[in-house]
């Protein structure tokens, strides 16, 4: 079959804006858990996956919603999907930092401060007095939180754009096999993007005011190249199964 060019850069591109979004998640990995760094205490890929797969769900099912609808699937249509898509993934990671963050405060007694930066750039407010002697910040600090909300937007954006170009090549709304291997090949993405926004982070990040943040061109450039391979494997077997 001809591959179809335009099916090709959407689905890069989703791939791209995933490896971008998860740069700007907070993570604190195993240090974060004993509240001795900045972030959510657990891995890159565990809380980009569990963010963008929840907004592929949010995806997936207005997709299935407006393509079953008659008069088809439109532009308009494709734009609520992102929405949706974007929104089912911040809510996720909202609620992953708020909850973690209640952790820390409440129970583990310490206050929520970045040691990247001596005043939080977004509520001015200074952090570097506050911080624990031995540690790199602790909790999850105003720019953090807003970092990953915006985070959970581009991943959110990017997982539904690689599901909806998949399910529309497949033209099929309603068949299961075709919803099933889009959404194989969708969480296959991502999570790709994800481990090499992961590798590219080298361990733990607290967001776009953290310094690792300016490796992001790198990272842009490996998730192009990935995605790209991956739009070229799915789009011809989506075709082929439709």
């Amino acid at each position: 079959m001809i591959i179809d060019p335009i099916s090709i850069a959407l689905i890069t591109l989703g791939g791209v804006l995933i490896g971008l979004g998860v740069h700007f998640i907070p993570v604190g990995g195993a240090p974060a858990a004993m509240a001795q760094a900045t972030g959510v205490g657990t891995g890159t890929v565990q809380l980009a996956a569990g963010a963008g797969l929840t907004g592929l769900i949010s995806a997936g099912f207005m997709y299935n919603f407006l393509a079953t609808a008659p008069g088809g699937f439109g532009t308009s249509d494709f734009i609520l999907v992102l929405a949706s898509g974007a929104v089912g993934a911040m809510i996720m990671i909202t609620v992953t930092m708020f909850i973690g963050q209640l952790v820390y405060v409440y129970c583990v007694g310490v206050p929520p401060v970045s040691a990247k930066v001596d005043k939080d750039p977004i509520t001015g407010d200074r952090q570097d007095i506050y911080v624990s002697q031995g540690t790199e910040g602790h909790g999850v600090p105003t720019v953090s939180f807003v970092s990953g909300t915006i985070g959970g937007l581009f991943g959110g954006v990017g997982g539904s754009m690689v599901y909806v170009q998949l399910m529309q090549i497949g033209n099929a709304p309603a068949d299961p096999a075709i919803v099933a291997l889009a959404g194989i090949f969708a969480t296959g993405v991502f999570y790709v993007n994800a481990v090499l926004a992961s590798y590219n982070i080298g361990g733990t990040i607290e967001g776009f005011h953290d310094p690792k943040f300016k490796r992001v061109p790198k990272a842009i450039i490996s998730c192009l190249i990935a995605s790209l391979l991956c739009a070229i494997i799915a789009v011809p077997i989506m075709g082929g199964v439709s």
